[in-house]
């Protein structure tokens, strides 16, 4: 009997209960690390607009590191959550393992990168025509990148631990462990930026050393209760007899994984791009990103949490072989994601003239970074379905059909828009950029096709 439009989109109460549990303690994680990061952005930026933009620019190439761990640790942990519904504890142990071995490879990278590279990386973010003081903003830029990579092993060992718990079903842990962080981000930021109770006023160092030192914290905390909580994690016994892993599962993390890594390698690269393309419209531009940015993120969690959310839930039961059941959730979870997109969105947009004016900056740079907050939420629910169906078909081992959906059209339509109407129109930066974004609709159409095939609905380790 052929279901109904209700009956195929819309869940009971036991399918959202389900949902919100994994989804919820994600969303609150990442919904209080980017509160707490848009308050550290609004620390640095009562300091100045050249130190904001110098912050602004050095996260942007941090995100790029951040996404390439990501990406690196995704290939494992499509492996791990079918094998965690398979009930296989060696299998979790080895793809675990493969998962140091990759961060640490990443992480030892991305620090030569930075080390060797930083001045000339930063620099392509400052354009002669800019207005602003640009030795300033690379001077502040080069402050905050030095002790921002003595973060880096910290923040490896978070992604390790806290992707495996997630995948094993457990979010709650990885939450509680980045609510206390994001706070001793916040104390650190309020005590060295501007100096208070006795500490030294360091400014945008001070953000930096306060951001590094949450993340250790973070990770002491998902280390101490996945070594301590040894019954519910079985996969951690013997977990560090040897870090050899067996050659055939490698080659295949490898095969699935490195489509994933090289799609969030070029991805978070192009979006670095997007970003210099704007900012050849001057620094006030930088400095407008980033504010909407900031805000951005906050109200993203949403549909960045419910795509975490399709990839553990899809990811189990494919493992458990229940691929109808699979097909039939997928529907309801994308359904979900757009309602929520949509209310998301109208909060947002509410929102986009009140945020800019807690910034200690020009008056056309808050108008200007209004703009970007309205358009960003215009494009939320579009942004919640791509990232439903980018992890729907991730779920299921379509790496590279992901790659191809995801970073090469980045980097092969996005950007060469950005590029062309930056440099050679006088358009304004907001339509270039609402343009880009309108570019997704392609995708858009590629990825229902995608979903609705079923070329996802699939047991990867079934042997």
């Amino acid at each position: 009997m052929k279901k109904t439009w209700k009956e195929k989109f819309i869940g009971d109460r036991a399918f959202y209960k389900m949902v919100l549990l994994v989804a919820v303690p994600i969303m609150i994680q990442n919904g209080i690390t980017n509160f707490v990061n848009l308050l550290d952005n609004i620390m640095v930026g009562q300091i100045g607009t050249e130190q904001m933009s110098g912050v602004a620019i050095v996260n942007q190439l941090m995100f790029v590191y951040n996404l390439c761990i990501f990406g690196g640790l995704s290939g494992a942990g499509i492996f791990t959550a079918q094998y965690y519904g398979q009930k296989n504890e060696e299998g979790i142990r080895n793809t675990f393992r493969f998962k140091i071995w990759m961060a640490v490879l990443i992480t030892v990278l991305a620090t030569a990168v930075f080390l060797l590279g930083g001045t000339e990386l930063i620099s392509l973010y400052l354009n002669d025509s800019s207005s602003g003081d640009l030795a300033s903003t690379l001077l502040y830029g080069k402050q905050y990148l030095m002790v921002m990579l003595l973060g880096l092993p910290g923040f490896m060992l978070v992604q390790i631990y806290s992707s495996t718990l997630r995948e094993c079903g457990e979010t709650v842990v990885p939450m509680a462990a980045g609510v206390v962080a994001v706070f001793t981000n916040l104390i650190g930021n309020y005590l060295l930026i501007f100096g208070k109770f006795g500490f030294p006023q360091l400014g945008v160092a001070g953000a930096a050393i306060a951001t590094s030192l949450s993340r250790y914290v973070e990770a002491v905390i998902v280390i101490i209760w996945t070594h301590y909580n040894k019954e519910k994690n079985a996969y951690i016994i013997g977990l560090y007899r040897t870090l050899k892993l067996p050659v055939s599962l490698t080659k295949e993390i490898i095969l699935k994984g490195t489509p994933l890594l090289l799609n969030e390698t070029f991805w978070s690269m192009g979006m670095a791009a997007l970003t210099q393309c704007y900012s050849i419209r001057g620094l006030s531009v930088v400095a407008a990103v980033n504010i909407s940015s900031t805000i951005g993120n906050l109200f993203n969690v949403s549909f960045i949490a419910m795509g975490s959310a399709v990839a553990i839930i899809m990811g189990q039961l494919l493992g458990a072989g229940k691929l109808e059941e699979a097909r039939d959730t997928n529907n309801k979870l994308i359904m979900f994601t757009i309602l929520l997109c949509i209310g998301i969105a109208i909060c947002m947009a509410l929102f986009a003239p009140v945020f800019p004016q807690f910034y200690n900056t020009e008056e056309s740079t808050k108008q200007l970074a209004a703009g970007f907050i309205m358009l960003q939420a215009l494009f939320i629910p579009q942004q919640g379905f791509l990232n439903a169906a980018y992890f729907t078909l991730r779920s299921g081992g379509k790496t590279m059909i992901t790659f191809f959906f995801d970073s090469v059209f980045i980097c092969c339509i996005s950007v060469p828009i950005a590029f062309v109407l930056s440099r050679f129109t006088t358009l304004p930066v907001l339509l270039i950029f609402a343009l880009v974004q309108a570019g997704d609709w392609i995708k858009c159409v590629i990825g229902f096709i995608l979903v609705k095939k079923g070329v996802w609905i699939q047991n990867i380790i079934k042997k």
